[in-house]
């Protein structure tokens, strides 16, 4: 029972010293436990040397005033302990429901992100009810549920049932949901940091207001993470029913207390890149980490970083020590593997992607390594959690940056950390495709009034905001398909009867609505395929094109970035992109041309707007560069002395001659992802200015635009205007042409037309590929695009992009903050600044292992030049 064992504070020999040491809303007197649990729970306690603590109570207290709560509290400080003191004690005084009885009926669900936690919560909560003698049955419910389980779980349902959204939404589809959900009382909502900002987390918002229409009166308690702000978990928990914008907010108990923990930012003789992402010159030192630790967990922000530090550690693995891998893309049986091992204490150390942030409670792991910035203060925040569990002993984690950017990044993160701050925020408008699902979900239930489920909708937190129009246009769509389908039978789902309400068309859509259930659209990949060309008869007409053999896979939103004739590197080689239908992107070789774009996609995660603005803040003032390691603060004063750094509200931009190319750098510390919109939307403005753009590279800091015109003197010959160049109203007819002529909006919608029903993945006896379902979604949007513009789902997909794919208001916000505050700096050569972002140029991900070794000669080339333009030299 290691999981429960760390959620109590266990008592020193001496009460008098422990309570000392406590913070004042720590204390607990042993005369306040006593009136505040029954006696089996006081003397279990009690046995163990353990003392509830202060928030447990807090919520204890919370519950039997039959008050709705938030509970913010770190790792290792019993959030789930807590969140289910409630139920065991409730049900320890209920007599009528001590027993499995078929009349005693579901007390509480637990839901959680993910079916390992609910399975491993499931196991560390039998050896307490066991131990207290409490005639309590727990089950889970997933996927992997056997049909009669499931059955049996809704005509005998247990006390506490532990599942996943996903089920939830199942269960709620079944006509006989009013008997199973009829007398809940408590509902646990656990790692809701994490479930509530996502599309899972709409699904559930409108599950819970399912729930309090099922059972009024039903309780819920939130178990989260520290967040920036609380108040918008707080109304997540509670039905919306204000008449005007005011929100239902749920009480917040806020635990306090608990040790610092302990980060360090590694150091090591050898220098830190100036480029790269891969962090190897440090693997000997995590090596040594990990042997000298118990259990560590070397977090990464990429599968691919995952894959080679992996490579890279088990080359250096003399000792054979237990290192596995998880992530993603790997094989679902292969990560139950190593979540079992980790649970058994076999394995050193575990090199693992954001799928282990929320972690299952692994006691021993006494490390955590994050290779590469974290991005964000919360997310660090979170992954160190991982490690110890305990509230009052110290998490250790070491960070790794890859670059001397991310050395910025990392000092930003150790900060932020330092002084409790957080970045995750969780407000978000409900997603339409989600939304669609869930009324058709309803409908499987039984014949619903649309008046009624418009109230209910609204009383969940994320679609309050939600207008009627829009509400009866996402019936509409459910009903017909909407006006360019209403003539296609497969489309019409919904019937009215009689008295108004809508209901199924036919039996046989509930099943394939039980198929399709659920929000997680895994990403295709795209065959990147060699071709030839085939002379055309017809003078001018297009040479179709022919051949060839397959050169791997890359995953499609990176294809979605590129239009014929762009140039990028692949498997060595230069390409060209040629087109793609369906999952193959067409491409020949391209001797001698320039990449465009690289096909490295970096970090997954965008850097936070917090952790921006305090790099440029550190960037801005030299006072704080004491505290960096002495190479990365020479490569500052070498910058400043060559061109100038970015100001906290500026954005630097410079122009410098290369190799018989004019770049510019743009250094606005937004993210990646606003990042590549923007190097979009401005290589289509430099054509229009006739500066002859080839291509652009953007990173988390910044990106590069590379022509054949002389950028910086179309800036001084006023031919090339930053400020319009940079104009908010690039986000008008500049992005609107320019989705219209990528991939990315047809991605986006093929993940909101799966999620919203309107192509379904799975048939009875058949699964559909995703060459399949991307053939049926490019057909579906081409008729909509042409017939019907206005169509909800094109609106949802925009939205999805707008918010998911583009960062469109991050972009925004920067554009309308560097109004008047744009400072040019022309330049010979490069800058110091500028070489971590042209080392991107040409980074191979296919045989990642090598990829800095191919650009070992150009890094120190650039390395060389802008040293030398810092020392006055002629380059």
């Amino acid at each position: 029972m290691r999981g429960v064992r760390e959620k109590a504070k266990r008592v020193s020999a001496d009460p008098r010293r422990r309570a000392a040491r406590r913070p004042a809303d720590e204390a607990a007197s042993p005369r306040a436990v006593e009136a505040a649990l029954p006696a089996p729970f006081d003397a279990w306690f009690a046995r163990r040397g353990w003392s509830p603590r202060a928030h447990q109570l807090a919520l204890l207290a919370k519950a039997e005033e039959r008050r709705s709560t938030l509970l913010v509290a770190p790792t290792g400080a019993g959030k789930t302990l807590a969140g289910f003191l409630p139920t065991l004690v409730a049900l320890e005084k209920q007599p009528r429901r001590r027993s499995n009885d078929a009349g005693s009926g579901l007390h509480t669900l637990y839901i959680s992100p993910l079916k390992a936690l609910a399975e491993d919560i499931a196991r560390n909560l039998v050896a307490p009810i066991t131990e207290m003698g409490l005639r309590v049955s727990i089950e889970t419910r997933s996927g992997d549920t056997s049909v009669a389980r499931r059955a049996r779980q809704r005509a005998r349902p247990p006390h506490i049932l532990l599942t996943t959204p996903e089920q939830i939404a199942l269960m709620l589809a079944s006509p006989d949901a009013s008997y199973v959900f009829g007398s809940l009382d408590t509902i646990i909502l656990d790692e809701l940091h994490a479930l509530a900002p996502s599309k899972r987390g709409d699904l559930l918002s409108l599950g819970l207001a399912r729930l309090h229409t099922l059972s009024p009166g039903l309780m819920t308690i939130g178990l989260s993470a520290t967040v920036a702000r609380p108040s918008e978990l707080l109304s997540y928990l509670m039905p919306q029913t204000q008449p005007d914008d005011r929100r239902t907010m749920a009480d917040l108990v806020v635990a306090r207390g608990g040790a610092a923990p302990v980060i360090e930012i590694l150091e090591i003789e050898e220098p830190v890149p100036w480029g790269g992402h891969s962090a190897r010159y440090a693997m000997h030192e995590i090596y040594r980490a990990i042997a000298a630790h118990r259990t560590t967990l070397v977090f990464v922000n990429t599968r691919m970083q995952a894959e080679l530090v992996f490579q890279e550690l088990w080359k250096l693995n003399e000792a054979s020590l237990p290192i596995a891998l998880h992530h993603g893309s790997l094989d679902k049986t292969r990560r139950q593997k190593v979540e079992q091992a980790m649970t058994e204490g076999r394995l050193r150390a575990v090199v693992a992607t954001s799928t282990l942030d929320l972690g299952i409670d692994w006691g021993d792991v006494d490390l955590v390594v994050n290779v590469g910035a974290p991005k964000g203060a919360s997310r660090l925040t979170q992954r160190i959690g991982r490690a110890n569990h305990r509230l009052d002993d110290p998490s250790t984690a070491l960070l790794v940056p890859a670059n001397r950017f991310e050395v910025l990044e990392c000092r930003a993160a150790l900060d932020a950390a330092k002084a409790g701050e957080q970045d995750t925020t969780i407000s978000r408008s409900g997603a339409l495709d989600v939304l669609a699902q869930h009324v058709m979900g309803t409908a499987c239930n039984g014949p619903f009034d649309p008046d009624a489920l418009y109230r209910e909708v609204r009383a969940a937190t994320p679609y309050a905001g939600l207008t009627r129009n829009r509400f009866d246009r996402v019936v509409d769509f459910v009903s017909t398909g909407g006006y360019a389908l209403k003539a296609y039978e497969r489309f019409a789902r919904l019937r009215p009867t009689e008295d108004g309400k809508l209901r199924l068309s036919h039996p046989s859509l509930a099943r394939q609505y039980r198929m399709n259930a659920g929000t997680i659209v895994e990403a295709p990949m795209i065959k990147v395929r060699l071709v030839g060309r085939r002379r055309s008869r017809k003078p001018g007409a297009p040479r179709p094109l022919v051949g060839g053999r397959v050169l791997g896979e890359v995953e499609e939103y990176f294809v979605e970035q590129l239009s014929p004739g762009m140039t990028f590197v692949f498997a060595g080689e230069v390409l060209r992109f040629e087109g793609m239908e369906e999952t193959e992107a067409y491409v020949t070789r391209a001797p001698g041309a320039d990449a465009m774009i690289p096909s490295y996609a970096g970090g997954k995660f965008p850097l936070s707007t917090h952790l921006a603005r305090r790099v440029r803040a550190m960037l801005a003032d030299p006072k704080q560069w004491s505290g960096l390691p002495t190479p990365v603060a020479e490569w500052l004063t070498l910058q400043q002395r060559v061109s100038q750094l970015p100001g906290v509200d500026d954005v630097l931009i410079e122009t410098f001659p290369r190799r018989g190319r004019h770049f510019m750098l743009i250094y606005p510390f937004e993210g990646r992802l606003a990042h590549q919109t923007l190097g979009m939307l401005l290589t289509r403005r430099l054509e229009r200015a006739g500066a002859r753009p080839l291509g652009f590279v953007a990173n988390d800091y910044g990106l590069a635009v590379w022509a054949l015109g002389d950028l910086g003197q179309h800036i001084a010959d006023g031919t090339l205007d930053l400020a319009d160049l940079f104009a908010q109203d690039m986000l008008g007819d500049d992005l609107e042409s320019w989705l219209a002529e990528s991939a990315l909006m047809r991605r986006t919608f093929r993940t909101v037309a799966v999620i919203a029903g309107l192509i379904e993945r799975r048939h009875p006896g058949l699964e559909k590929s995703g060459r399949q379902i991307t053939f049926s979604t490019d057909l579906i949007y081409n008729v909509l695009r042409r017939h019907d513009p206005g169509h909800i789902l094109l609106e949802a997909a925009w939205e999805d992009a707008a918010t998911g794919l583009l960062d469109i208001v991050r972009l925004g916000q920067f554009l309308a903050r560097i109004r008047g505050r744009i400072r040019h700096q022309p330049l010979v050569s490069v800058s110091p600044l500028s070489v971590p972002i042209l080392l991107e140029i040409g980074i191979e991900p296919v045989g990642g292992v090598t990829r800095e070794d191919i650009l070992r000669d150009a890094a120190a080339e650039l390395i060389a030049d802008a040293t030398r333009a810092g020392n006055g030299e002629a380059t």
